[in-house]
């Protein structure tokens, strides 16, 4: 009975170091460069990448539908700027049939005064002799035939600017039924692309409570081959809180460059390097760490997700996560740090970093 007992006893033990370790964070081993860095990280869980792809696809939609609406926009703009523009010819053939037709009738009251107006045998009986006749008849036709040509080819002319604009009138308006139709599909991306990205960041923040990091998600990534050496963290951005700046939110000062994006942007390596870092949980929320060949490091933090895992060597530009506001964060961005140091405190200013290596933010 007592060595049944022990038994037990024993059992319950192991079972607690078990759980203990399980539950302990897990340690990197070093990598193949001989830094022998090592990084510890949270527990990871399973990543939901369905939600992270489908983010990232929206946010390609988002783009090309942004793109249509802006050069459907310009076409309208210029339909109707050609529409304006027949309107003017249009005007200014209205007023020049108007002139002719006041010439007209100048002519005619005065071929009238002179007796013109005539029959054709009143004017043989008055006439001095036939030539006069026949000059001052051909001369009248002529004038008549060339006033009838000009309001003939004025009318003309009319009706092809008449035509002319509504011909562009009627295409302004079907561009401005098509921009219409393309703002509501641009409308209905960015409502699910809005709803992907909180579900995204509902997830990163529910992983980072639970201290239980959801594992890398892999996304398709862009061509390397038209990879610059270094580039900025993210494509897309707005520069906020600033290396040294003070502030509220930070013990002391702001340890580095922040970059206003929205949840689940892309963000990139700015070198080539390795993956030294993957953790979630603290002031930084989900963070990478990368060590560059020479030997400083950078940090990105605040992720919703993370695309690369621990030992990993990554290249220039390649996704390693996607923003978002997890830790110590008031809104979407990106907080990057420049280290000489895998550790908080070793910061160095990014921008003449990033410009020392090519990359003008």
């Amino acid at each position: 009975m007592r060595s049944l007992r022990r038994h037990r006893v024993l059992v319950a033990a192991l079972l607690c170091a078990a759980a203990v370790l399980a539950a302990r964070p897990t340690v990197a081993e070093s990598g193949g460069d001989g830094s022998g860095d090592s990084a510890v990280s949270s527990a990871f869980v399973p990543a939901d990448v369905g939600l992270s792809a489908q983010v990232a696809r929206l946010f390609d939609e988002a783009a090309v539908a942004t793109q249509q609406y802006e050069a459907g926009r310009r076409a309208a703009d210029r339909q109707r700027t050609q529409a304006r523009r027949m309107e003017k010819l249009l005007g200014r053939e209205r007023r020049q049939l108007a002139a002719l037709n006041a010439d007209l009738g100048r002519i005619a009251r005065a071929q009238y005064r002179e007796g013109s107006g005539m029959p054709y045998a009143a004017q043989m009986l008055l006439a001095d002799d036939p030539d006069t006749l026949m000059r001052g008849q051909w001369a009248g036709r002529q004038v008549d035939l060339a006033l009838g040509k000009a309001v003939t080819r004025s009318r003309h002319a009319e009706a092809r600017f008449a035509a002319g604009k509504a011909k562009a009138a009627a295409a302004w308006r079907r561009l401005e039924k098509r921009n219409a139709e393309l703002g509501e599909i641009k409308q209905d991306i960015q409502r699910k692309l809005e709803q992907a990205q909180w579900t995204l960041q509902g997830q990163a923040d529910a992983a980072v409570a639970a201290g239980s990091c959801r594992g890398a998600v892999r996304l398709q990534q862009p061509d390397p081959g038209r990879t610059r050496p270094w580039v900025a963290p993210v494509k897309e951005y707005e520069l906020s809180a600033g290396f040294g700046s003070g502030g509220e939110r930070w013990s002391s000062r702001h340890t580095g460059q922040d970059f206003a994006v929205p949840i689940g942007a892309p963000v990139r390596a700015v070198g080539a390097g390795r993956v030294v870092k993957v953790s979630c949980g603290g002031a930084f929320g989900i963070e990478v760490v990368l060590r560059h060949p020479d030997g400083y490091y950078t940090q990105y933090a605040h992720l919703a997700a993370v695309t690369v895992d621990q030992g990993e060597r990554v290249a220039p530009g390649q996704w390693i996560g996607q923003s978002g506001t997890t830790g110590n964060s008031t809104g979407p961005h990106l907080h990057f740090e420049v280290r000489v140091t895998p550790e908080l405190g070793s910061g160095v200013d990014p921008v003449p970093w990033l410009l020392k290596h090519g990359v003008r933010l």
